[in-house]
């Protein structure tokens, strides 16, 4: 937790009401998104209990299980769900429009569906519920298989295990956590733990009683803003749902109807909360890297369209270790990346970076013109810059800045040093050789400023221009290139099995003797 998100902190609880951490909204938000709100059944893993589930805040698809432990009822619960969520992840897959990749014109889906689940638990939700139905086989593949599952539901959960592996991926906004958009956007006086409850989280927000909302309870006992689930109040699953699940197994008239209805009441606050929480956050302007992150998660819908079209077998349970590397390397990437574009974003992300010295603002005093040495002599001009800052740099040390155009000019470090006295007073009247004195430091512009002997128009400050460099690159840069599947080393699984029929692999060539193996 950086300096000003604590101090956001405290602020909230002393305000009693949540307090901003960015100017700009971080993720992107689909006009027309799926919000799925899951229940599940208290001690077992992906059980499901019932869900809300549809695209028009009015009028959810409510979807229930009277009996989890029956597998008949629960096939039936997720054919339905197959039946609602997959035509809406479908449809985007007509609509494509032609982009240049490496000299060949590829096809990417000009937009992609975006999933809305209350909480983190309800993204853990989805990807276990995608890990227990994608391997399941219909009727139609093997007619001997015992307890065969409806024809789309193998479809639906690899849809779902892609979505789930894919917000694992930093900056990814395919399948998001509502309280994780809010958290990131609004601080509030309780820990992230507690930010999980959605209808606790929107009183911070909104200004209302946190604790009032939390605590509220009706008639019956039950609380009139439950959790954000997929788990159900203990209160709830023993004063209402048991009696009502034992009503149903006894086969009393209606009790199906008061499960359906009991459900309600438990999704109705939470289903409302999360179109709330969207509306706050679309009052929010989209930051400018926002539309890239969502081109890169345009791209893995499209990949995974291409590979069901294809008829390529589900996800394996575990990758294999060049797989591995490769998501583990994609998604270091995508977190610098993501930091990086958050910071450019946002004058507020970019204030932590520089009260952590990963950054420094400052005032070019004055601009002095050199070359480079060599054949062919480039402009390389110093820049003095006085900044207020404790960025940690030494010298040699590489920083950048994001020019108007959008590209990266990059600086090395000359020297640092306190200002000059009889500069004049700092922008607060402070004295400026006093301990509160600002730094001076002198810059190398190495690129950015075209390819003759004279700087490019506006590519070089004046005298008076207020900069702000990073110490970090504004891009990952590619990793180190990783051996096929087949030319994995045995210390990291090995090669694959080899296919009945094929050919045996050679005996490798033991290591030659030595005279070291002898005593």
């Amino acid at each position: 937790m950086s300096l000003l998100t604590t101090l956001a902190r405290a602020e909230a609880v002393r305000a009693r009401r949540a307090q901003p951490l960015t100017t700009v909204r971080h993720r992107h938000l689909s006009p027309r998104p799926l919000v799925l709100v899951p229940l599940t059944t208290a001690g077992e893993a992906a059980a499901p209990l019932g869900a809300l589930v549809g695209t028009d805040p009015a009028s959810p698809e409510l979807l229930v299980v009277p009996q989890p432990r029956d597998r008949d009822l629960r096939f039936a619960f997720l054919a339905r769900l197959a039946d609602v969520v997959l035509p809406y992840l479908e449809s985007y897959g007509a609509q494509v429009e032609t982009e240049l990749r490496k000299g060949e014109e590829l096809e990417v889906c000009a937009d992609a569906p975006q999933l809305l689940v209350p909480s983190a638990p309800g993204v853990e939700y989805v990807r276990l519920l995608g890990r227990s139905t994608r391997f399941r086989r219909t009727a139609e593949e093997e007619p001997d298989t015992p307890y065969p599952a409806p024809p789309r539901v193998p479809l639906l959960g690899r849809w779902l295990t892609h979505y789930a592996e894919r917000s694992r991926t930093p900056g990814s906004a395919l399948l998001l956590p509502m309280t994780e958009l809010l958290g990131r956007h609004w601080a509030t006086g309780q820990s992230r733990l507690e930010d999980q409850h959605l209808g606790v989280l929107l009183a911070w927000i909104r200004g209302g009683d946190p604790d009032a909302v939390e605590r509220a309870r009706d008639a019956r006992g039950q609380l009139r803003t439950p959790p954000a689930g997929p788990a159900t109040d203990p209160a709830f699953d023993n004063r209402l749902l048991a009696p009502a699940t034992a009503r149903f197994d006894a086969g009393k008239p209606g009790a199906e109807e008061e499960i359906r209805e009991l459900l309600a009441t438990q999704l109705r606050p939470t289903w409302d909360a999360v179109w709330e929480g969207l509306a706050l956050l679309r009052e929010l302007p989209p930051g400018a890297h926002v539309a890239e992150r969502w081109k890169s998660d345009r791209w893995s819908y499209t990949h995974h369209r291409d590979r069901l079209r294809a008829g390529e077998p589900p996800q394996p349970r575990r990758d294999d270790a060049t797989t591995a590397a490769r998501k583990l390397a994609s998604r270091e990437r995508a977190q610098a990346e993501l930091a990086a574009g958050e910071a450019l974003d946002d004058p507020l992300v970019m204030a932590e970076h520089r009260l952590a010295g990963q950054a420094f603002a400052g005032r070019v005093l004055h601009v002095e013109p050199a070359l480079s040495e060599g054949r062919s002599p480039r402009p390389r001009p110093l820049v003095t810059l006085e900044t207020w800052d404790e960025p940690q740099l030494a010298e040699g040390t590489e920083v950048y800045r994001a020019k108007a155009d959008g590209r990266t000019q990059t600086a090395e470090v000359v020297r640092t040093g306190a200002r000059d006295a009889g500069d004049g007073a700092g922008p607060d009247g402070s004295d400026p050789d006093g301990p509160d004195a600002p730094r001076t430091v002198v810059l190398r512009l190495l690129n950015g400023m075209g390819r003759g002997k004279a700087p490019e128009e506006g590519s070089v400050p004046e005298a008076g221009d207020v900069l702000c460099f990073t110490c970090f690159e504004h891009s990952a840069r590619a990793g180190a290139q990783l051996p096929d599947p087949e030319d994995t080393p045995w210390t990291h699984g090995g090669p694959p099995a080899p296919h009945p029929g094929d050919a045996p692999r050679p005996p490798e060539a033991a290591d030659p003797v030595t005279p070291e193996d002898f005593l």
